[in-house]
């Protein structure tokens, strides 16, 4: 009898421990959804921890953002991704502040009700009520939306300075090595890029075009042809660069005259210049949509025409939208970034103003679906780009070539 009593104390004790483990273990994933969620440079949680990505309302927390609160009465509402829910706060309810890229409690600092503001990010944790509409939180973390922006323009900026964007030529799986093809005046430059364990690997999700919904990934899912960010080091010489963070995706090119604009669901129809068939664009929120003024559009064709810096192969005209000369070249050059500044000093356009038989260039991801292309970078008035250098180079016109500046550039955070 004794015996029995002794084994069910230490089943109790080690089940009090296990649930223990359990609630660090959830809350470890919910920061790691917290930090990662709001900033898209967070590194990303191994493939054991990838549960994480789908923390919105769980029986025991929720986590987003704050909508609405109200500190008097104690309660605020949150929208998560599984929908809004109404955190109901007490006199002894905690409260914890931690700064981005945190994943544990250890640095968090004590905070107060007061500190939460609209747009703010938090995990209440407690027992969520069976209809998932309410949670009496014992203990709230908060992460504030001036911390996230901060976080976020810091790691643009690291981005910048320290990361290099190319197309995978060769891939070693004995070295891990890979053999990067990165834009460079006159051509392309060949990177080779070392593998090793500790590097954090994330790949593009199938029909996103946000940086931040990239999912963790591995060495065995990169593939010749794929399109990479990587941040790190170069060596003094530049053939070698050291990788902190690898991003990679795989990627399409399309264009051709618009036949179709659906407003209403954000797509656009058009008839291939490669085979003739019909792709439909999805346009996102996130997409970036850029006009190329005529004459730009002129001046670029026929520089890319000749032979030379600026002509095939070669970098973007020395001139902005605007028409000013563009300025040095970024820190870290090489890794495509005056492309991408080139595009988002085009002029802006919407879905609304656009027409049918416009002839547009699409970038985007390769979802599951080979007739539909969900937009990441998409770029009207671009005719000239695509038939005048084949006249000027003397190359029979054939295909359209879809080499435009900037537009084979995956998207950065």
């Amino acid at each position: 009898m004794r015996r029995r009593i002794k084994y069910r104390a230490i089943a109790f004790v080690s089940g009090h421990k296990l649930i223990n483990s359990m609630r660090t273990l959830l809350l470890s994933t919910a920061l790691l959804f917290f930090a990662f969620g709001a900033v898209g440079q967070t590194p990303a949680p191994s493939p054991a921890q990838s549960n994480a990505m789908d923390l919105g309302i769980t029986p025991n927390l929720a986590l987003g953002d704050v909508i609405s609160i109200d500190a008097v009465n104690q309660w605020m509402t949150v929208k998560t991704k599984d929908g809004d829910i109404t955190v109901v706060l007490d006199d002894k309810t905690e409260y914890k502040k931690v700064k981005p890229g945190e994943k544990s409690l250890k640095n968090a600092e004590p905070a107060v009700l007061t500190e939460i503001n609209v747009g703010d990010r938090v995990i209440a944790l407690g027992r969520v009520s069976d209809d998932r509409k309410s949670v009496p939180a014992k203990r709230v973390v908060l992460m504030t939306r001036a911390a996230i922006v901060q976080k976020q323009e810091h790691d643009r900026e690291e981005w910048k300075l320290r990361g290099i964007v190319g197309r995978i030529a060769t891939l070693s799986v004995e070295t891990r090595e890979i053999n990067l093809m990165m834009r460079a005046t006159g051509g392309e430059r060949s990177v080779t890029i070392p593998v090793s364990e500790k590097v954090t690997l994330r790949r593009y999700a199938p029909d996103s075009v946000k940086f931040s919904d990239a999912r963790p990934s591995s060495f065995e899912e990169l593939r010749v042809g794929d399109q990479v960010r990587a941040l790190g080091d170069k060596s003094a010489d530049g053939t070698r660069f050291t990788p902190e963070e690898i991003v990679s995706g795989s990627f399409r090119m399309v264009a051709g005259a618009i036949s179709v604009i659906n407003t209403a669901s954000n797509e656009i129809t058009i008839a291939s210049l490669q085979n003739g068939l019909s792709i439909v664009i999805a346009v996102k929120a996130d997409s970036l949509m850029r006009r190329i003024p005529p004459e730009m559009a002129v001046m670029i064709a026929q520089r890319r025409g000749q032979p030379g810096p600026g002509g095939p192969g070669g970098g973007p005209p020395p001139a902005t939208a605007g028409g000013t000369a563009a300025g040095p070249r970024p820190p870290g050059g090489g890794r495509g970034g005056d492309f991408d500044d080139l595009l988002e000093r085009l002029p802006a356009v919407t879905i609304n103003e656009l027409k049918k038989g416009d002839v547009i260039a699409v970038s985007g991801t390769t979802g599951v679906d080979p007739s539909r292309v969900t937009a990441i970078k998409l770029v009207s008035g671009v005719e000239p780009l695509l038939t005048q250098p084949q006249v000027q180079t003397g190359r029979p016109a054939q295909s359209p070539s879809l080499n435009l500046p900037g537009l084979d550039n995956i998207g950065g955070p």
